[in-house]
């Protein structure tokens, strides 16, 4: 059940990995939380979380003055932002929490303003893994005022929050975080199965890399499913992983950047794509490469 609070009611619409944390950790900070998703099961999931799932995204905006969005599809933002305004309801401000582009997020704000309603773009830094326990940090933009006045909501399920200024700098931000992450995530994985086809336990690979001048957030993150050869229990689904990486691809060539390593990695995400690993973590990126190694693991570790 919901706790009983004072704090204040939130909208969370989109409850996947991302948003569900969102809305898990709201509830369990004090808030009241009403949750729209299109799928059924997540729904009751979040249902048994504590949060008052709505009808619709429109009905999220009757019971909630401040609305998180975190979408899988820029269709999906572009048919929330249609439903908040044409609810008809009093100024309402979206939190747009997904990594879309630009041009995606400025069309739904034209959207929402043109209906009296605010929408800030306030992407997340954090695998999903992460948002369940609120290692994660907000880029929003904006509004300034709007920020600091919600930051009260955004430390009941980050670690930080930081204003960078106009709307789209959250996305800019996004997009060079996101950058690395694609990069370190396959520099890992290409860590781990050399150190494997040289006969290194997995185990040893990750605690010495662990403590040594290699380490990295994300080899911590994902090297403990590399060394478990497990992806099944996803922080990030490759499938939508790619749409993360057509966003940063795409505004890196609008703006003239040479990506070097992160074309390079893309390769990568794309054969994991095709030998059948939509569903799974990005960290099953470590199974193609030890695929394309020839590294044999004993029975005991196997997928």
């Amino acid at each position: 059940m919901a706790r009983k609070t004072n704090k204040g009611t939130v909208g969370v619409v989109g409850l996947g990995i991302m948003g569900g944390s969102f809305a898990q950790n709201l509830v369990a900070g004090g808030w009241r939380v009403v949750g729209y998703d299109i799928d059924p099961a997540r729904r009751r999931a979040l249902a048994r979380a504590g949060v008052e799932i709505a009808v619709d995204a429109a009905d999220v905006a009757r019971k909630a003055k401040t609305i998180i969005t975190s979408l899988p599809k820029p269709a999906a933002l572009a048919a929330t932002a249609s439903a908040i305004a044409k609810a008809g309801m009093p100024r309402r401000v979206v939190v747009e929490a997904s990594t879309f582009t630009i041009e995606d997020k400025t069309q739904a704000e034209a959207v929402l303003r043109k209906a009296g309603h605010v929408m800030l773009d306030c992407p997340v830094s954090g695998t999903g893994a992460q948002a369940k326990v609120r290692d994660i940090v907000v880029y929003a933009s904006g509004g300034t005022a709007e920020i600091k006045r919600l930051r009260p909501m955004f430390s009941a399920f980050t670690r930080a929050v930081h204003d960078v200024g106009a709307f789209g700098n959250g996305s800019r931000m996004k997009y060079v975080a996101n950058l690395l992450v694609a990069i370190h995530n396959v520099a890992s994985a290409e860590a781990m199965v050399l150190g494997m086809k040289a006969g290194l336990p997995p185990q040893l690979i990750f605690d010495l890399i662990r403590i040594g001048a290699g380490n990295s957030r994300v080899f911590e993150l994902r090297a403990p499913m590399m060394v478990k050869g497990r992806y099944d229990e996803p922080t990030m689904k490759i499938g939508l992983w790619q749409k993360d990486m057509d966003v940063i691809g795409s505004y890196a060539r609008k703006i003239g950047v040479p990506t070097p390593m992160f074309d390079a990695s893309k390769a990568v995400y794309l054969k994991a794509r095709r030998s059948g690993h939509d569903e799974e973590d990005t960290a099953a990126v470590c199974a193609v490469l030890e695929k394309m190694a020839g590294v044999k693991r004993p029975a005991s570790r196997k997928r």
